[in-house]
């Protein structure tokens, strides 16, 4: 019997969907959603508890009494990979999402309340106590399926979509993703075993060309190292909205040739930014003239608000095009002109 914690298997970022091949069997995909990973553990007897463990291995099912509730009525002995997500105004809410798990005391039924989980699941690694990670994942999908279809589960489970063909994947890439929260694909064999901590499976985020104002660098005027980006509010104020990945050899001497120190009055001046998306770990940035602008390509992970969850990539500096003709904080991935 599978006990928590369980280390969930994971996947590798590729550039492109994969061809046939590279993993055992047949290819599968999977909708890529952009929320917390949950593995879920039903009691083995009645009366015990729903445990929902969070892909570092903590305990998170007080910050959702809605789905512990719900799980109830599952069967015993079941293990679920999948994602947790909330579902509000038209769109996945990853940040209403953030407020629910960090939620405490009565917050966190008023929460509930108002902002139902949603559990989509993708992998079943146990079914009535039987261990299934060195069961190939068709078979493992196949007991998914025979879960939804045979108990007729409805919200707030879902099971996630998959396609074993790769032109209906690809039409998902490109189509689905336009759905904040809805960031690519998964990909897996068909003949996989489930292996924790693994990246076995390879994953695919949409990508998409837009425009940004380098309002701060690391590293030096001569050698930058990341380019922090910004757009502009309708109340003319500089906004953060992410940082490349660091740039390479040629790419930073090109953006060096047309660097300028900033005046003290820049609108970064003193402010601080994060290594990463959620860290407290402090970026050593020197704000420059915010006058030059960098095409980059960035993922469909964007908070709410306009600012991108992932690192971007520089793909090249937009000499003809001035900061004021970006598309505006807020604005997502517009994409870019010419």
């Amino acid at each position: 019997m599978l006990r928590p914690p369980v280390e969930p298997m994971l996947a590798q970022a590729r550039e492109t969907v994969p061809g046939p091949g590279v993993l055992p069997g047949a290819l599968a995909f999977e909708a890529k959603f952009d929320g917390y990973r949950c593995l879920m553990f039903t009691p083995a007897h009645p009366g015990g508890p729903v445990l929902l463990q969070s892909r570092r291995g903590s305990l998170i099912e007080r910050h959702f009494p809605d789905l512990v509730r719900a799980a109830n009525d599952l069967p015993p002995g079941l293990v679920l990979d999948g994602e947790l997500v909330v579902w509000h105004r038209e769109r996945f809410s990853f940040e209403t999402l953030q407020r629910r798990a960090a939620a405490g005391g009565r917050s966190v039924e008023q929460l509930a309340a108002a902002f139902p989980a949603h559990y989509i699941a993708f992998d079943c690694l146990q079914a009535g106590g039987e261990e299934l990670l060195a069961e190939p994942y068709a078979r493992r999908r196949a007991v998914l399926e025979e879960l939804f279809t045979g108990h007729g589960l409805t919200a707030p489970w879902t099971l996630c979509p998959m396609t074993t063909d790769p032109a209906l994947a690809q039409e998902w890439l490109t189509s689905w993703t336009d759905v904040p929260g809805v960031e690519g694909l998964v990909i897996k064999g068909l003949a996989q075993r489930y292996l924790p901590g693994a990246r076995g499976w390879f994953k695919v985020r949409r990508r998409n060309t837009t425009e940004a104002v380098i309002g701060g660098i690391t590293g030096s005027l001569r050698r930058p190292q990341l380019l922090i980006l910004g757009r502009y509010d309708d109340d003319g104020r500089l906004r953060p909205v992410g940082r490349t990945v660091p740039l390479r050899p040629d790419a930073a001497r090109q953006v060096a040739d047309h660097l300028r120190p900033a005046s003290p009055d820049h609108p970064w001046t003193g402010a601080r930014f994060s290594s990463a998306w959620g860290s407290r770990e402090a970026l050593d940035v020197t704000p420059v003239v915010p006058d030059l602008v960098a095409e980059v390509d960035a993922d469909t992970s964007i908070d709410r608000g306009g600012a991108w969850r992932h690192p971007l990539r520089f793909a090249r500096l937009r000499l003809d095009t001035a900061a004021a003709d970006v598309p505006r904080f807020g604005q997502g991935t517009t994409p870019a002109a010419g």
